[in-house]
């Protein structure tokens, strides 16, 4: 069973959907002390961080989601899931994020080159793995995912096994011990998601 954490935001019913597609049970914890009773927990996400951030502050969920991890139960932060798990945001204002990986949130620079990037990134992109990780089982290099975001993560180079280019390069896929991120939505992204969800059931 996995603990899907309910926010009040996000495509919730499409993540649940696809983890029982690849057969396993999961369901919407919406009380920070239900938390506890699963070994592994998935953060979606779609929305903004500082709307997110404060509903998970104010219920309560953002103390369960670290203690949570910091007892070495599997964590997945999917696309605004992923960015909540690290320090600091700069979208719309500064927010502190949950901290548990070292790095900030920043918009995509738009203006870096002579055609300005147009922002949100949305659509199919390829992963460029530099290291796996336990949910990329299967998972090639060049294998393409959906995306739909206009800010990424920037941090330190031993968390980030994956790069997607997008006028740059920017870290896509993440891991710090049983904490993992994917700014793509895999419950969008056909049967190569599904690999992902099924991975992430078997760790």
């Amino acid at each position: 069973m996995i603990g899907i954490i309910d926010y009040k935001m996000g495509n919730l019913q499409s993540v649940i959907n696809a983890v029982k597609k690849v057969g396993c049970e999961a369901t919407l914890v919406k009380e920070p002390k239900e938390l506890k009773n699963y070994k592994k927990a998935i953060l979606p996400g779609v929305g903004a961080f500082g709307d997110a951030m404060k509903f998970l502050n104010q219920s309560g969920m953002s103390e369960a989601v670290k203690e949570f991890a910091s007892e070495g139960k599997a964590l997945l932060g999917i696309c605004l899931g992923m960015q909540l798990l690290f320090k600091k945001s700069f979208e719309f204002g500064e927010h502190n994020g949950l901290g548990l990986i070292d790095g900030k949130v920043v918009m995509f620079d738009k203006n870096r080159f002579d055609t300005p990037l147009k922002v949100p990134h949305v659509g199919w992109n390829s992963l460029k793995i530099r290291q796996g990780n336990p949910l990329l089982k299967e998972i090639g290099d060049g294998t393409y995912l959906y995306f739909v975001h206009s800010f990424h993560v920037e941090t330190d180079e031993k968390y980030i096994n994956a790069l997607t280019h997008y006028g740059y390069d920017f870290a896509s896929v993440v891991q710090k011990d049983n904490i993992f991120g994917f700014q793509p939505h895999p419950e969008k992204s056909h049967e190569n998601g599904l690999k992902i969800y099924k991975n992430f059931t078997e760790f």
